[in-house]
């Protein structure tokens, strides 16, 4: 069994540092370098590091408390919703996880195609399909037993081709030839260090990422885990780290502030070892993301179908979805479906939080997970719900652009809130550990 769809036993957890690798490949995806290339060019460099050493304080705070009670329970995401949400209130968490992931598959490989392109030539369409395939054998096997090998292969070779990139591009730019971006003339109606906070609030699905990968830990590893593998020390390097060096990169060598941008930034610096470190950033964040998607259908699919497949049929559909994904105008809607499925994971993040934070000192107990001992619809999926169609509705509208902007700060206190008020009147079920209950496959299933 691969337990991917179950509670994962003591003996399935992983030593700290074969998870802490496993978990470095989200570390090296381009989007960190392009999204605050993005945040620069629409509030100015202060502001986007303003928003950055924020959002590494948020994030190291809230996963700080996400790994801890995943390591305790050994839940997936869809597990611990199920208590939350109710079965198919649970399935919806699941489905959204994987078009979460399946999206940053598009994106990233998208950026392994762009970059082939520009230094072979050829059909883009082509280089997608090459780019769909070629991860395949790479992701078949559980997460625990090859991904922290693989990263941990690849990981200096992002890193210190990060590193050469800046040198080269220091010695061949003066800093005064540096057009650093600035905050534009005209008065926002929100500061741009929260506007930048903001924006990497639409990547919480980071949140759920850590949820499904803390459950691999040892519980005697657990502050480990919270603080250096999933918390603060993790986001310096991902936020901070990338972040600067994309804002440079691309501010050096005066390209657009585009995905494609940070790409030609890089060859521009590096020629082929650019190329090189493309391919290997995108290879370990995509391995990851396949790995999430692939278990998050095939839960899905348990779930509402009893469609019970191997996790590698799912690898192959997670594959063939983004490939025809890519053959879409996918940058021209791909913000749009992200803003839309940031709200609800800001709502289920604020909903686990205040799950969590409300039963630090219960002992004994679990969030329930046998099916037959849970509704479709639990009140907490109606919170869900209504808390994210609000969210998306401040979001969408045009008479309020300030409420706009705080969309996802009104979403998460909603659903916060009102999480905190229905489980008050209708508490989630939860499982004694006092109890001599044997959980089997057809009661999880």
């Amino acid at each position: 069994m691969s337990y991917s769809n179950y509670v994962l036993p003591d003996e399935q957890r992983v030593g700290r540092w074969s998870l802490n690798m496993a978990w470095w490949a989200l570390f090296s995806a381009m989007f960190w370098l392009y999204i605050a290339v993005a945040c620069a060019n629409l509030v100015g460099t202060t502001d986007t590091i303003i928003g950055m050493v924020l959002s590494i304080v948020v994030y190291g705070s809230i996963n700080a408390v996400l790994v801890k009670f995943g390591a305790r329970t050994g839940l997936t995401v869809e597990l611990f919703s199920r208590s939350l949400f109710g079965i198919l209130g649970s399935a919806l968490a699941t489905l959204i996880f994987a078009a979460t992931a399946i999206y940053y598959i598009v994106f990233e490989g998208s950026i392994i195609a762009v970059a082939f392109q520009s230094f072979f030539g050829g059909d883009i369409k082509h280089w997608y399909m090459a780019v769909a395939i070629y991860i395949l054998p790479l992701v078949m096997g559980g997460v625990h037993k090859w991904l922290d090998r693989l990263n941990g292969f690849l990981l200096p070779i992002y890193f210190f081709g990060l590193a050469a990139a800046v040198v080269v591009t220091a010695v061949t730019h003066s800093d005064a030839a540096i057009a650093w971006p600035t905050a534009p003339a005209e008065v926002a109606p929100i500061p741009g260090w929260l506007t930048t906070f903001l924006i990497y609030m639409g990547v919480w699905i980071m949140m759920m990422y850590t949820f499904d990968y803390a459950r691999f830990g040892k519980q005697k590893d657990e502050t480990f885990h919270a603080n250096i593998t999933f918390g603060w020390f993790f986001y310096i390097f991902t936020f901070g780290f990338n972040g600067l060096i994309g804002i440079y990169l691309v501010s050096a060598w005066n390209v657009a502030g585009t995905e494609t941008g940070v790409v030609e930034a890089l060859i521009e610096s590096l020629g082929v070892v650019g190329l090189i470190v493309i391919v290997v950033s995108q290879t370990r964040i995509n391995s990851a993301s396949y790995y999430l998607s692939s278990t998050n259908l095939d839960a899905f699919f348990t779930r509402i179908f009893r469609l019970a497949l191997p996790r590698w049929v799912w690898v192959i559909v997670t594959g063939a979805i983004a490939y025809t994904v890519m053959l879409t105008d996918v940058l021209t809607w791909i913000l749009k479906a992200l803003a839309w499925q940031g709200v609800f994971v800001t709502a289920w993040v604020a909903i686990a939080m205040v799950y969590v934070l409300s039963n630090r000192h219960e002992t004994g107990v679990l969030p329930e997970v046998r099916r037959e001992r849970l509704s479709a619809i639990a009140p907490g999926a109606v919170v869900w719900l209504g808390a994210s169609i609000i969210g998306i509705w401040f979001t969408e509208q045009s008479a309020f652009p300030v409420l706009a902007r705080l969309a996802p700060i009104i979403t998460f206190v909603l659903a916060g809130a009102g999480f905190w008020l229905t489980s008050r009147m209708a508490p989630p079920r939860v499982l004694s550990t006092s109890e001599d209950v044997h959980v089997d496959e057809q009661q999880m299933a």
